[in-house]
């Protein structure tokens, strides 16, 4: 007995003091990879892995510079900053050593695409059509459900749910986008959302790289953007640098305590982002309206934050360069930190000069929007870089004028005449987007009834295709799909008609 107990001992002694040579797992790389040959010559690389800190990092490339490694308050993460100025397309080793243990992490460098930083942006000789993925079409219903998701349900008759919509059943219908004479399509957020419910709406991203794979995988997008170019049209992808959803790695096990507005604790928002260039707003109005958060499973980023602002900025890089992208739409962009958002305009447009940026700009009126476009008077000496705005004045004046039969000067299609009179507040008018309605408004028809009105409709679309900017359709308005806002969000989404196999009416075959 005796010698059994310390033979126990000794075997603890042993594996107790002895170094751990087997490599540390690490979870994630964030980008995954990258481009030899960009304009700016700094990448951020995240590692993420248990207790990771406490290594020592090297990199086996002669024409790569190791240029600073960041240990954070939590042990989990590294951040390393690479200088790839003379970098050659190759695959390296990024060496992480503690004691004896040691991990190697291989890094591959493409190559570029000829030409990838003259991808052509959209601008006002197109016309968008904006698509949530979820609810347009079902063309893999073998991805409607992905075991270890946290939203492992597909319900149609629920408006919160998942519906099972996908980059399949978009590509599959290519033919009938193109043939309504629209020239881009721009796509609700695609990033993952493994969120435990409403993640059919893509506003609570979950991971920066990868696309949701109930709509497909990072290729399969790409083969989607690649498809509508072979027919002609450009791709816009929704983005969103505000906020990202509760279950994101992220904010799960949080780099530091700064990663997040408040400390990562929920301090709702109050909307009000018209105090960004209110002169009598205080500075905690100022400071709520932006670092509060849109709910409680929106943590809200702090790009102050200079690690923060570069992992954001790049995932929109790298997206442009890996599935050649014509555009981003900017969710709640005035809610973002002012500086990190010019930042990011200007950085996008350094390495992609012909690219362009529409910032979601939803104000009251066009001198609080006019604030947000590049160029604006209302900002010197500072300026946003954001090229394009949305024009939500504009959609409210047109939802009523249409309905007014008035020689009132204030009504009628004279609220048209009067708000464009004023165009002289805006740096560049044609470079507005312009539309009747979208995923989070009611529908230019409230309900099925006010369908009847034709004329309305015909009136409304002839102004927004001939008026000044670059307009937007939202799916389902060429079929007359009527919804509330006040009624829910989830029915200003509803199915396109014909999008699943088994449904009774096939528009998309009228």
């Amino acid at each position: 007995m005796k010698k059994n107990f310390l033979f126990v001992i000794l075997l603890v002694l042993l594996f107790g003091c002895s170094p751990v040579y087997a490599a540390t797992v690490i979870k994630k790389v964030a980008p995954a990879f990258w481009w030899a040959g960009m304009k700016n010559p700094e990448l951020q690389v995240l590692l993420y892995g248990e207790h990771i800190a406490f290594a020592e990092v090297s990199i086996s490339s002669e024409d790569i510079t190791l240029q600073e490694v960041v240990k954070l308050e939590n042990p989990n993460y590294l951040i390393v900053y690479l200088n790839i100025s003379e970098a050659a397309p190759q695959t390296f080793n990024m060496i992480l050593k503690q004691g004896k243990k040691q991990t190697v992490i291989p890094y591959e460098l493409k190559e570029r695409k000829p030409d990838s930083s003259q991808i052509e942006g959209f601008n006002s000789s197109d016309v968008l059509y904006l698509i949530m993925p979820d609810r347009f079409a079902n063309g893999d219903s073998s991805n409607d459900i992905i075991s270890g998701m946290l939203e492992a349900r597909v319900d149609r008759n629920d408006s919160f749910a998942r519906h099972g919509g996908d980059f399949k059943g978009i590509e599959k219908h290519l033919d009938y986008i193109a043939d309504l004479g629209v020239t881009s399509i721009w796509l609700n957020p695609i990033q993952e959302n493994d969120m435990k419910e409403g993640s059919y709406h893509g506003y609570a991203i979950t991971d920066y790289y990868q696309a949701d794979r109930r709509f497909g995988n990072n290729e399969e997008f790409r083969n989607l953007v690649d498809q509508a170019h072979a027919k002609g049209m450009k791709v816009v992808m929704d983005m969103i640098f505000n906020h990202c959803g509760s279950e994101n790695y992220l904010y799960k096990d949080m780099p530091s305590k700064d990663w997040f507005n408040f400390k990562g604790n929920y301090v709702q928002t109050t909307f009000k982002t018209a105090t960004q260039l209110d002169p009598y707003a205080s500075d905690y109005e100022k400071k709520i309206a932006v670092d509060g958060w849109f709910s409680q499973v929106m943590p809200d980023f702090n790009q102050r934050n200079r690690h923060v602002a570069t992992y954001l900025i790049q995932s929109s890089i790298w997206w442009i360069e890996y599935a050649g992208i014509n555009g981003i739409r900017q969710d709640t962009h005035p809610y973002a930190d002012f500086d990190m958002m010019a930042h990011w305009c200007k950085a996008v447009n350094e390495e992609y000069p012909k690219f362009n940026i529409v910032g979601e700009t939803w104000l009251g009126s066009n001198v609080l929007i006019s604030y947000w476009q590049k160029d604006s008077k209302l900002t010197y000496p500072k300026n946003t870089y954001l090229p394009t705005v949305m024009d939500f004045p504009l959609m409210e004046h047109m939802n009523k004028a249409f309905d007014e039969e008035t020689t009132d000067w204030n009504g009628g299609l004279c609220r048209l005449y009067e708000y464009l009179s004023q165009d002289i507040v805006f740096a560049n008018p044609m470079n507005l987007l312009t539309f009747l309605d979208n995923h989070d408004t009611s529908r230019f028809y409230r309900s099925e009834a006010d369908t009847k009105n034709l004329n309305r409709y015909k009136q409304a679309l002839v102004f927004l295709l001939t008026t000044r900017g670059i307009p937007q359709i939202y799916y389902g308005t060429e079929i007359l799909m009527a919804a509330d806002k006040a009624n829910g969000d989830g029915l200003l989404r509803c199915d396109f008609p014909g999008g699943w196999q088994n449904d009774t009416h096939k528009y998309f075959d009228a």
